[in-house]
């Protein structure tokens, strides 16, 4: 068996780290959600949030990673056989994610190549739907494929395969070592910028200024675990696999709080880019912020290239800001994509460059799907369910196997073993506790709206479709994969890590 690649130092792992968990997600989501939820007074459960669950999750990857050297799949398959399915819905749950997500850095590239020209126009919203997306009436009606789309695509691709394919240390951590200092580098820069325009202090008040009577609501406090273990990474095999690579006597308690603290530091960073832009927006246009304020596809692709269109030196807001989403957008495609090849690595007992060709020409198939004229229609069903359903069921049900049916005492050992400072009791009960109580409640949460009214005001036969049947597809792949052997080496169940009943 050839012998497992690590990390070429510790800056290089925490920089991959956190290329995986910052994504598209701190920039178009994180400032919404704190405008939307109090303001300033949101930070208070966000903050708690952190350090209630997403620390204590991320360590407990990093230490499921570094103890059995292995992607989820067969970190799971060494302590039971029986659980190896759970890896195996992670890396589905990845695999899905991966083939809707780099469409999205696909417009990001055509939107960089346009805002050197303002090539979206004087109405960037009738743009992106109408001449961009070519967007069908419904998600039924595939059209034909956007061959601009299509081309950044394929580009995006190859530059993930690329870093997969020639490996961990020469590759992704190369690979991450120019794009993370590159990302904060465009947006120091754009902050720098976008603070001296008139009305970015309004901005940034509409932004912080604290409501807190929010904190009074159970929504608020749900966003706020919702956006700490959506923007982590954790509960869908990525970080299991990354911390896999890590040398023995890696200080894991101080890596994970170094990773979490960059990407809610990148997360605050990003609500202070969007908010000074949109406060010079609404002061130019004569309206309050709040009838500017977006998130998601909306802000990054119509918003945005509006306020672009309205400032002093529009090419350089507009570089700066699509740069970035590139950059931070490939920096998450090259981790979901590691997390995948990991697992046919260790599956099919082949080469790493082996299975990159397999896994990424696959994957390049399925996303052309996401080319076509109802790309965006299906990309927002799809995104959904995986979401709420595939990653909230995969956090939960690992977080509730490994606190309670495994031997977490030992665990949390092993972790201090390595590490300047320990986790104690406190750490146990936020995983068996606190953790499980979150994501079971977003579950729930997201099960009953669902039932109650098809998202998005879709048809039943969309959402079944590309909704309840993607779930469908997850559980059938890692039920039927799980019972095949393959080539895959065997690995005899690890029963002293399961607390003997």
């Amino acid at each position: 068996m050839h012998k497992r690649e690590t990390w070429g130092s510790r800056s290089g792992f925490i920089l991959a780290a956190v290329g995986s968990a910052i994504g598209l997600g701190n920039i178009w989501r994180f400032p919404y959600i704190v405008y939307e939820n109090g303001g300033g007074a949101f930070l208070i459960p966000y903050f708690v949030a952190m350090l209630a669950a997403g620390i204590p999750f991320m360590i407990l990857e990093f230490g499921l990673g570094q103890k059995f050297k292995g992607s989820a799949p067969k970190i799971f398959s060494s302590i039971s056989k029986r659980w190896e399915w759970l890896g195996w819905w992670q890396i589905m749950v990845s695999f899905i994610i991966d083939t809707y997500y780099v469409v999205v850095i696909a417009w990001a590239i055509n939107y960089l190549i346009l805002s050197f020209t303002q090539g979206w126009g004087m109405n960037p919203k009738d743009f992106f739907f109408a001449d961009f997306l070519h967007l069908s009436k419904t998600p039924l009606q595939t059209g034909s494929i956007q061959w601009p789309i299509f081309a950044a695509t394929a580009a995006a691709w190859l530059c993930t395969f690329l870093a997969v394919f020639t490996g961990v240390k020469k590759g992704i951590e190369r690979a991450n070592k120019i794009f993370m200092p590159l990302l904060f580098l465009l947006v120091f820069i754009f902050i720098a910028r976008g603070l001296m325009l008139p009305g970015a202090a309004d901005g940034l008040n509409w932004l912080f200024k604290p409501d807190f009577s929010a904190l009074l609501k159970g929504k608020v406090w749900a966003d706020a675990f919702g956006q700490i273990f959506y923007s982590l990474s954790i509960g869908f095999a990525i970080m299991l696999a990354y911390s896999s690579y890590l040398p023995k006597q890696s200080d894991i308690n101080n890596n994970a709080c170094m990773t979490v603290f960059i990407n809610c530091g990148f997360s605050m960073l990003s609500g202070i880019m969007i908010f000074s832009v949109l406060g010079y927006m609404a002061l130019q246009q004569g309206v309050p912020v709040s009838e500017v304020v977006s998130s998601g596809v909306g802000l990054a692709f119509i918003t945005l290239p509006t306020a672009i269109n309205l400032m002093p030196v529009p090419v350089l807001f507009g570089v700066l800001f699509f740069l970035a989403l590139v950059v931070a957008g490939l920096s998450s495609m090259i981790s979901i994509t590691e997390a995948v090849v990991s697992s046919i690595i260790d599956k099919l007992h082949v080469t790493r460059q082996k299975a990159s060709i397999i896994f990424c020409a696959i994957g390049f198939i399925v996303s052309t799907i996401f080319t076509t004229g109802s790309g965006l229609l299906l990309l927002d069903i799809v995104d959904h369910f995986v979401n709420n359903f595939g990653v909230l069921i995969g956090g939960l049900v690992e977080i509730v196997f490994i606190s309670w049916f495994c031997d977490l005492e030992g665990l949390r050992q092993h972790i201090n073993s390595t590490s300047e400072f320990k986790v104690g009791a406190m750490w146990k009960a936020c995983l068996r506790f606190i953790v499980p109580i979150m994501l079971g409640f977003m579950v729930i949460s997201n099960f009953i709206g669902d039932i109650e009214a098809n998202y998005g005001g879709y048809s039943n036969k969309a959402i079944i479709l590309f909704g309840w049947a993607t779930l469908l597809i997850c559980t059938i792949f890692s039920m039927t994969i799980a019972h095949k052997d393959f080539a895959f080496v065997k690995y005899a169940e690890n029963n002293s890590f399961l607390r003997r009943r």
